[in-house]
C-alpha cells in the first residue's frame, strides 16, 4: 500500500472501519503508532504477541477495540492464500446452492477488502479466479453456479468500481464475452459477419453447413454456425471471443450449449455498468477507459472473428462522461485519442471505417458544446483525424475523414474554435494526396469555408488564419488540376486583403508560413506525363509582390526584414545553388528534356522576374527598408558569383536596375556598400587556369588524339580503352574549361555594368568610392594580363583549341576593356575634381596606370623577338619579325595604347613635365618596337610633336 494512502486511512480510521464493516469484527490489541513509523508486518505481529502475553499475566482482563484499519492489511497478507483456496475449491467441486452462495459471497468480500486497501496483487488474484469460474470462455460447460459467478462479477463492478484499477480489464473481458454469448443465444449474427475478411467468411460458411441440427434450425443456417462457433474454447486467457468450430460436435453438446445460452438471461442487463461509469471518481474513470480500450483492442485484433462491442461502449462512455470537468475529460481523451488513431489505421478496412464513424459521432456531440476562451480542447479532440489522415494507406478512410470534417463544418460551424487548426491540417494533408479525388473533394470544402465561413475562422485566434493560409499554399502545389492552384492563389489574395483590413490582429502577418512544405517550382509526374507550371508560378509571384506593394506601407522595418529574409530571399535558394561546387545540399535532378526546359524557364523567366520585383519593391519602400540594402546587395552578388553565365547575367542586370532606380537616393555610406559589393563580385569571379598547368603530358596527348579524330565529339564521349583515372581527369578538365570560360564572360559583363553605373552617377560618386571601383577593375585587368602573358599556359590552351574554343591570348578583350575603364575613371577624376579631390594622389594613380599599360605592350611586342646571329662577326644586326598571331595581338592592343598616350598628354603642363623622365624610356622603346597597326605610331608622333617637343625645347 502506498504511503500516502496509508496516511489517509490512518487519519480516517473510523470512516474506513464503517466502510469495511470492521467494527464488529476486529477486537484486538495493538499499540498506537505514529504516522512516521515504518515497521514491517512481522515486527508488528511480534509486538502484538508480546502485548498479548503481557496482558495475560495480569489478573484483570481489559478489552481493547481496534481503531487502526491498517491492521486488516497484515491479516489479509497472512491469510489471503488459504481464503482463496477455501472459496475456490468448494465452488469448483460442489453444486450445493448454499455452499456456492457462501463461496461467492466470500469472493465479493475479499475483493471488497483488497480493493479498498489498494492491495493490487491480492485483489487481482480474487478477481481473476472469480472470472474463470464464470466459464464464459467455455460456454458449453456453463452451469448455474457459473451464472451466479457472472452475477457476482457484475455486482463487484457495480459496487467496487472506484477501487478496481487494473482489475477492470478482467471484469470488462467477462462482460464482453457475456454479451457475445447473449447475442448468440438470441440468434443475432456476430460482428464477424460484417467485419471479418471475405476469405474468412467464406471458410466459416463452409464449415457451418455440416453442423446444422434440428434444435437450432429455426435460427437459420448462419445463426446455427454462430452458436456452434462458441462451442469449443481455449483457456481463460485466450484472446478474442469467436473461435473455429471443432469437428465432430455431438447433438448432446449442441443441446447443452443452447440450454446454457438460455440460462444467460438470468444475469439481466449489464449495460448499467457502462451507464454508471459517470459516477466513478476522477481516477477510477481513467482506469475504466484504459481497460475498456485494451479489451476493445483484443476484440478487434482477430482477423477471423473481430468484434466491436467494446468499441461501441467506448463511444457510449465518452458520451456519458463528456460533462466531467475539463481536466478529467482531457485525461480521458488522451487515452481515447491514441486508441482511435490506432484503430483508424487498421488493416481491416471495415473496422477502420467503423472507428472513424464512431469518432465522428463523438466529435459531433462534443462540438455541440461551446468551447471556453483560452481552451484548446477541440483541437486535441480532433487530432486522431489528422493522425489517421497522414498515416492511413486506405483511400476510403482518407475520403471518409474529409467527409466527416465537412459535416462538422456544415453543422457545427458556430461552435468551432480551436478545432479549425486540426481541420486545416486534415485539408493540408489532403492537398498532397496521391489520389485526385481526395484533392478535389478537399478543395471543394476549403472553397466553401473561405467563401461562406471566413468570419468564423478569423473571430477566434490569429493562428487559425495562419493555418488557413498554409492550407491554401498547399493547394497551390497540387499537380492534378491547374484550376485548383490558380483558385487557391486567388483565395490567398482574398486573405491578404482581409489581413490588410486590420481585423486579424497585429501579429498575424508575422506568423504566416513563408513557404509550403514542397517547392513551388518542383515538377510532379501524373501518369508519367510531366506537368509544367509556368502559369501558376507567374500568378503566385505576381500575387506575392502585388500584396507587398499594395500593403507594404503598413509594415515596420522588423516585419520587412522578416519578409525579405524568410520569404523573398528564399525564392532564390535553388537558383543560388546552381553550379556551386561547394554546396552539398541535395538538389532535384531534371528528369528528361522537358524538365530541363522547365528548369530553364524557371531561370530565364521566373527567377529573372522575381529578382526584378525584389529590386522594385526595395526601391518603392526605400525610406523604410534602406537598412536592408546590404542584404539585397549580398543577394545580387551571390548571383553574380555563381559560375553560371545566365544566373550571373540575371544578377548583374538586377544590380544595374537597382542602381538605376535608387542610386540617386543613396548617401555616401550606401554608395560605399555598393562599390564594395562590386569589388567583392569582381574578386570572386576571377578565372582560374591553374588546372591546365597541373595536368601532365599524357592527358594532353590523349585529348589531342581525341580531338584530331573527331572535332565534333562531345565532352562526354570517352573511348572504351581509357582507364577510369583518365576518365575522371578528363571530366574535371572539361568542367574546369567550362568554368573559366563562364567566369571570363561574367567579368566582362561585370566591368561593363560598373562603367554603366559610373556613367549614371559620375557626379555623385566621391573620390574614395571611385578609387574603390578603379582598384576592382584594375585587379581584373591585371589578372587577365597575367593569364595572357603566361608563356607556359598559352601553348597548352592552343593544344586544346577545338575543345576550349578560346582565342589566343584567352582574356585579351577582358584585359583591354578593363584597362580602358581604369583610364576613363582616372581621367574623369582629373577633369571633375570632386570634393575631397587630392591631385597628387589621383595623378599618381594615373601615371602608374599609364606606365603599366605601356610596359605590358612593350613586353608583348618584344616577346619572342631574338637577334639574328647568322652574321660572320657574330654581331646582331636585325630582329626576327613578330609572327602573324603576335601582330594580331598587338593590333588588338593598339586602341588601348593610343588612349594611354592621349591620357598622358591630358596631364597638366607641370605634371607632364614632372613625369616625363619616367615616360621617355618607354616612349623611345615604343618607337623602336614593331606594331600591329600604325595607330600607335601616329599617336606617338602626335604626342612627340604636341607635348614632348615643347618641353624639350623649353629645357634647351
Amino acid at each position: 500500500m502506498k504511503d500516502d494512502n496509508l496516511s489517509i486511512q490512518q487519519k480516517q480510521s473510523v470512516n474506513s472501519n464503517r466502510v469495511l464493516g470492521l467494527d464488529s469484527i476486529l477486537n484486538i490489541v495493538i499499540r498506537k503508532r505514529g504516522y512516521d513509523s515504518m515497521e514491517t508486518g512481522d515486527d508488528l505481529m511480534r509486538h502484538m504477541q508480546e502485548q498479548f502475553k503481557e496482558k495475560a499475566r495480569k489478573s484483570e482482563s481489559i478489552y481493547y477495540p481496534a481503531t487502526d484499519v491498517v491492521i486488516l492489511r497484515f491479516m489479509i497478507e497472512a491469510c489471503w492464500a488459504p481464503m482463496l483456496a477455501a472459496f475456490s475449491v468448494p465452488l469448483d467441486q460442489s453444486d450445493d446452492e448454499v455452499v456456492i452462495a457462501l463461496c461467492l459471497e466470500g469472493f465479493r468480500s475479499a475483493v471488497h477488502v483488497t480493493a479498498a486497501m489498494s492491495m493490487k496483487t491480492h485483489r487481482d488474484a480474487f478477481v481473476t479466479s472469480l472470472a474463470k469460474f464464470t466459464s464464459l470462455h467455455s460456454p458449453a460447460d456453463i452451469k448455474q453456479k457459473n451464472i451466479d459467478a457472472i452475477k457476482a462479477i457484475v455486482a463487484i463492478a457495480d459496487e467496487e468500481g472506484n477501487y478496481l484499477q487494473d482489475a477492470w480489464e478482467h471484469i470488462l473481458t467477462c462482460l464482453s464475452r457475456f454479451e457475445h454469448l447473449h447475442l448468440l443465444g438470441e440468434g443475432a449474427p456476430p460482428d464477424a459477419t460484417f467485419f471479418a475478411l471475405p476469405q474468412n467468411e467464406l471458410e466459416n460458411s463452409k464449415q457451418a453447413r455440416s453442423n446444422i441440427l434440428p434444435v437450432l434450425r429455426k435460427k437459420g443456417h448462419g445463426k446455427i454456425h454462430n452458436a456452434a462457433s462458441a462451442m469449443r474454447r481455449g483457456s481463460y486467457d485466450s484472446a478474442g471471443i469467436g473461435g473455429n468450430v471443432a469437428a465432430g460436435i455431438t447433438s448432446e453438446q449442441m443441446n447443452n450449449l443452447v440450454s446454457n445460452l438460455n440460462m444467460l438471461e438470468q444475469v439481466g442487463e449489464v449495460n448499467r455498468i457502462f451507464i454508471r461509469s459517470q459516477k466513478l471518481n476522477s481516477e477510477a474513470i481513467i482506469d475504466f477507459v484504459k481497460a475498456l480500450c485494451k479489451v476493445s483492442m483484443d476484440e478487434l485484433r482477430s482477423t477471423s472473428d473481430p468484434r466491436v462491442f467494446s468499441l461501441t461502449k467506448i463511444v457510449e462512455i465518452a458520451h456519458y462522461n463528456m460533462n466531467r470537468i475539463r481536466l478529467v475529460w482531457s485525461k480521458i481523451w488522451q487515452v481515447l485519442s491514441d486508441f482511435f488513431a490506432t484503430i483508424g489505421c487498421s488493416e481491416n478496412l471495415s473496422i477502420a471505417i467503423f472507428a472513424m464513424d464512431s469518432l465522428r459521432q463523438l466529435s459531433m456531440k462534443f462540438l455541440e458544446r461551446e468551447e471556453l476562451a483560452n481552451y484548446n480542447f477541440q483541437n486535441e479532440f480532433m487530432k486522431p483525424f489528422v493522425i489517421v489522415m497522414r498515416k492511413s494507406s486506405a483511400v476510403e478512410i482518407r475520403e471518409l475523414i474529409i467527409r466527416c470534417v465537412s459535416q462538422m463544418v456544415l453543422s457545427r460551424v458556430n461552435n468551432i474554435k480551436s478545432g479549425w487548426k486540426s481541420m486545416f491540417m486534415v485539408f493540408t494533408t489532403a492537398a498532397y494526396d496521391d489520389h485526385k479525388n481526395i484533392v478535389l473533394l478537399a478543395f471543394e470544402i476549403i472553397e466553401k469555408i473561405v467563401r461562406d465561413y471566413f468570419p468564423y475562422i478569423t473571430e477566434t485566434e490569429t493562428t487559425t488564419f495562419t493555418d488557413c493560409v498554409n492550407c491554401l499554399i498547399a493547394f497551390t502545389n497540387t499537380r492534378f488540376n491547374k484550376e485548383i492552384s490558380l483558385n487557391a492563389i486567388g483565395f490567398l489574395k482574398f486573405c491578404a486583403s482581409k489581413l490588410a483590413e486590420g481585423d486579424l490582429g497585429k501579429e498575424t502577418s508575422e506568423k504566416v508560413s513563408p513557404s509550403s512544405p514542397q517547392k513551388g517550382k518542383e515538377i510532379k509526374v501524373d501518369n508519367g506525363n510531366p506537368q509544367k507550371r509556368p502559369e501558376i508560378r507567374k500568378s503566385a509571384l505576381q500575387l506575392l509582390f502585388d500584396t507587398l506593394r499594395n500593403y507594404g506601407q503598413h509594415f515596420s522595418l522588423a516585419l520587412w526584414e522578416k519578409v525579405f529574409e524568410s520569404v523573398l530571399f528564399r525564392i532564390f535558394d535553388d537558383a543560388r545553388r546552381v553550379g556551386d561546387p561547394s554546396d552539398n545540399s541535395p538538389r532535384r535532378v531534371p528528369n528528361g528534356d522537358i524538365e530541363e526546359l522547365d528548369e530553364d524557364a524557371w531561370l530565364y523567366e521566373t527567377c529573372t522576374l522575381a529578382l526584378q520585383l525584389v529590386v522594385d519593391l526595395f526601391v518603392n519602400f526605400y525610406d523604410t527598408v534602406n537598412p536592408l540594402l546590404r542584404k539585397v546587395l549580398m543577394l545580387l552578388v551571390s548571383f553574380i558569383k555563381r559560375p553560371h553565365q545566365s544566373l550571373a547575367g540575371i544578377g548583374i542586370a538586377a544590380f544595374v536596375r537597382l542602381m538605376s532606380n535608387a542610386g540617386e537616393l543613396f548617401p555616401e555610406d550606401k554608395w560605399l556598400e555598393v562599390v564594395s559589393s562590386l569589388r567583392e563580385a569582381a574578386k570572386e569571379t576571377l578565372p582560374d587556369f591553374s588546372f591546365v598547368l597541373d595536368e601532365d603530358g599524357q592527358i594532353w596527348a590523349q585529348e589531342e588524339d581525341l580531338n584530331g579524330n573527331n572535332h565534333a565529339e562531345s565532352a562526354e564521349t570517352i573511348t572504351s580503352n581509357d582507364d577510369s583515372d583518365n576518365n575522371l581527369r578528363r571530366h574535371r578538365l572539361y568542367a574546369a574549361i567550362s568554368d573559366v570560360k563562364c567566369r571570363a564572360a561574367i567579368q566582362l559583363l561585370l566591368i561593363q555594368a560598373v562603367m554603366e553605373i559610373y556613367n549614371m552617377y559620375r557626379a555623385q560618386l566621391s573620390v574614395k568610392n571611385t578609387v574603390i571601383l578603379f582598384d576592382a577593375v584594375r585587379a581584373v585587368a591585371f589578372h587577365a594580363h597575367k593569364i595572357n602573358s603566361d608563356s607556359a599556359l598559352r601553348p597548352k590552351l592552343q593544344e586544346l583549341g577545338s575543345m576550349t574554343q578560346m582565342q589566343d591570348p584567352p582574356l585579351l578583350r577582358l584585359e583591354n576593356e578593363s584597362y580602358q575603364i581604369c583610364l576613363t575613371l582616372m581621367q574623369n577624376l582629373v577633369l571633375d575634381r570632386p570634393p575631397s579631390y587630392d591631385e597628387s594622389e589621383v595623378e599618381s594613380y594615373l601615371v602608374n596606370l599609364c606606365q603599366e599599360v605601356l610596359q605590358f605592350y612593350i613586353d608583348v611586342a618584344y616577346t619572342g623577338q631574338i637577334p639574328d646571329s647568322s652574321s660572320v662577326d657574330g654581331r646582331s644586326h636585325w630582329m626576327i619579325p613578330v609572327g602573324s598571331g603576335r601582330r594580331r595581338e598587338l593590333a588588338a592592343r593598339a586602341p588601348l595604347i593610343v588612349a594611354t598616350l592621349q591620357a598622358i598628354c591630358s596631364l597638366g603642363e607641370s605634371s607632364f613635365e614632372k613625369n616625363l623622365s619616367s615616360f621617355l624610356p618607354l616612349l623611345s622603346t615604343l618607337i623602336s618596337c614593331e606594331h600591329g597597326s600604325n595607330e600607335v605610331q601616329v599617336a606617338l608622333s602626335d604626342m612627340l610633336n604636341s607635348s614632348v617637343g615643347p618641353v624639350l625645347l623649353r629645357s634647351c
